[in-house]
């Protein structure tokens, strides 16, 4: 059966989007979850091009929205999966290793991390997958707190399957105004990018000055 060629308005001929074109013009479905695939483990390339996109190409007929949906969340699984067996190998003496040469940082910092995720990993798989930025971090340290690989795999499915059903639908139902769908999710991956920095600032700050009062009692 011959494909119907994606016929974008703005003729994404390079770049992220005319290589994501490419791929589900091409492969149909299998092109749209390779790209997924790729988005997680190399987050650079943004799944909120790649989902909406894929959205726009069902609603031209080159792949169905089940298709679609089908193999992008496949797609997300399998990158996951990647992740989380990179988490799973790197373990967990390494990981104390590293940390322990770390600035700013202690090893009760990492034990209280490790305890966080014992009690909420489950809910931090999930909700990860719908979050920017975090949606690929989250399957490293759950390979490194070796969560069961069938409990892993079933939340990345479901958390992945609501993030791009939002997306792809979008993509399908917004038509050659797809683009609509990159503009706010970009404004929340800055936002989530934003907030990640502002902690960071504080939590440094807050070690520095700790230090300097330590500093500060043992002299005097």
């Amino acid at each position: 059966m011959h494909l119907a060629p994606l016929a974008l308005p703005q003729e994404p001929a390079g770049g992220i989007a005319g290589w994501a074109a490419d791929l589900v013009d091409t492969m149909g479905g299998p092109g749209a979850g390779l790209a997924i695939a790729l988005e997680n483990l190399f987050p650079p390339l943004p799944s909120e091009v790649i989902l909406p996109l894929t959205g726009f190409a069902a609603g031209q007929g080159v792949l169905t929205l089940a298709s679609a949906l089908f193999w992008t969340t496949l797609g997300s699984v399998a990158g996951a999966v990647v992740l989380y067996w990179i988490g799973m190998l790197f373990g967990r003496e390494r990981m104390h290793a590293i940390w322990a040469r770390l600035p700013l940082v202690k090893a009760s910092d990492l034990e209280r991390t490790e305890e966080w995720f014992a009690k909420h990993g489950a809910k931090a798989v999930f909700l990860g997958r719908m979050v920017p930025i975090f949606r690929s971090l989250v399957s490293v340290p759950a390979g490194v707190e070796r969560m069961p690989l069938p409990v892993f795999v079933m939340l990345t499915t479901l958390g992945s399957l609501i993030w791009n059903s939002v997306l792809v639908t979008a993509g399908y139902w917004l038509g050659d105004r797809w683009e609509v769908v990159e503009t706010y999710v970009g404004i929340l991956s800055k936002v989530v990018l934003v907030l990640v920095v502002v902690a960071l600032a504080v939590y440094v700050t807050a070690r520095l000055r700790g230090g300097n009062r330590a500093q500060h009692r043992r002299t005097s």
